[in-house]
């Protein structure tokens, strides 16, 4: 489908995965468009999910997490990419965008035809962490992940608390203890890993202890002690933790104030509600990524669920539909994997709580089982969890966790929600088998066939 003439001129908000993905998609269907993308940090397109991986030096580099900087997508791919300018507001009726140069403190008007939104998501600070004090940190982009590895060359600590225990927070308790640090998790949660059921994440919990992680579950975080720089954390039951440095990861928000201030609606989950075309309620203004919601195809609704795989295709997405064609965002499961020393956690669709919570009338089964050929050396333990419809089998999520082939098997599970499998067709799939990779009965195929005896 040729793409609309009428559109000469587009501009994305965002320049990281969604905004750098949508701009990419608009100029390969739109050679001739003016394209314009304003980032309001020092950096765009670049890996976020190995900042806790650069930080213990495992990754050496920033320039490695970066794809392509702004001059060199100017170069390559002919779009005019601004960093360090921060769009702050927009009028949808006069098609205008207001930006700031946080260099020069300048403010500007730009036009617009079609107006993307890729503004991400922010981390989330308590109050207790607001307070400026050396030796705090929240990681979400470059910058942060460059201020923490600095501090770390140049003051050495030695203690540090992490304040949640999602996937950043845990790679990061893996990845500072291989800094040779004393660390800490603190969770306000009865569990580590939130978004696994509990029986799954106490497997993680032992590896975390195994590797010499202290982890306090059920502990809330009163405050943070120090007065320039922190020196403890105090818990509400009383205790104080001493430590040189803090890492709050609790979770993120979508950063929906841009959007909001044009008159764009945010969905029930807070992040922007979008169709399958990435449509907002405004006309030729479209939202992608962290700061959108996703359609969750088990659930049957929006979910804010922020993964970069999810804004890298909903950018596409926006691309596609802002430079005039026609294509659509089908939804997501919620796949994510995640590793914690020698051990991969992964999870898609539902957990059996989350499944019992949205009404479905389910069970589970979990088995354990192995990664190899039992005769074939190096072969890793694997625990399986499926949930399951009680009535017609259908599945409805899946768990892991093991030493390897992790990975390999969540992706299958995901591949059988999006088709809306049941248990039993699960134990018809005809999965790949030799010794060094796997036994004959995968793990998968034993527990769907558990599951359908159940």
């Amino acid at each position: 489908m040729r793409a609309d003439k009428g559109i000469e001129k587009i501009v994305v908000v965002g320049g990281v995965a969604a905004g750098m993905s949508a701009a990419s998609k608009a100029r390969r269907n739109l050679p001739n468009c003016e394209i314009k993308v304003f980032e309001q940090s020092e950096h765009v397109s670049y890996g976020a999910c190995g900042l806790p991986y650069y930080i213990s030096d495992v990754i050496h580099s920033p320039d490695n997490l970066v794809v392509m900087s702004a001059g060199q997508f100017k170069e390559k791919r002919n779009l005019d990419v601004f960093i360090r300018h921060r769009a702050e507001s927009f009028d949808a009726r006069k098609k205008t965008v207001t930006v700031r140069n946080l260099d020069t403190d300048r403010v500007f008007t730009e036009t617009y035809d079609k107006l993307i939104i890729a503004t991400g998501a922010g981390a989330v600070l308590p109050p207790f962490a607001r307070r400026k004090r050396d030796g705090v940190f929240a990681l979400r982009n470059l910058a942060d992940g460059m201020r923490i590895r600095y501090f770390i060359e140049q003051q050495k600590p030695k203690r540090v608390v992490i304040i949640g225990s999602g996937y950043i927070g845990l790679e990061m308790a893996e990845n500072l203890k291989l800094k040779d640090m004393d660390v800490v998790v603190i969770e306000k949660l009865p569990q580590v890993l939130p978004n696994i059921d509990a029986d799954m994440a106490a497997l993680v919990q032992q590896e975390l202890e195994a590797n010499g992680c202290r982890v306090k579950t059920d502990s809330e975080v009163e405050s943070i002690e120090g007065d320039n720089k922190v020196t403890a954390v105090r818990l509400a039951s009383g205790q104080k933790i001493v430590c040189d440095l803090v890492i709050v990861s609790i979770g993120v928000r979508p950063n929906t104030a841009f959007a909001v201030s044009g008159g764009v609606s945010p969905g029930r989950t807070g992040a922007i509600a979008v169709n399958q075309k990435m449509e907002t309620n405004l006309k030729d203004v479209y939202a992608a990524g962290d700061c959108a919601e996703a359609f969750h195809t088990v659930l049957g609704k929006p979910v804010f669920i922020p993964l970069g795989t999810t804004a890298n295709k909903q950018g596409r997405i926006a691309g596609d539909n802002a430079s005039g064609k026609f294509a659509r965002f089908h939804g997501i499961v919620g796949t994510a994997v995640v590793k914690v020393f020698k051990q991969e956690i992964a999870r898609t669709g539902l957990t059996l709580f989350q499944a019992e919570q949205a009404g479905f009338a389910c069970t589970s089964v979990s088995i354990s089982g192995h990664s190899r050929a039992g005769y074939y050396p190096g072969g890793k333990k694997i625990q399986v969890k499926l949930v399951f419809e009680k009535e017609n089998g259908r599945l409805l999520g899946g768990q892991l966790v093991g030493g390897e082939g992790v990975s390999k098997r969540i992706d299958v599970l995901a591949t059988a929600l999006q088709q809306k499998m049941t248990v039993e067709e699960l134990t018809q799939l005809d999965l790949s088998y030799a010794p060094p990779f796997a036994p004959v009965w995968d793990p998968l195929l034993i527990a769907a066939n558990q599951a359908v005896k159940k």
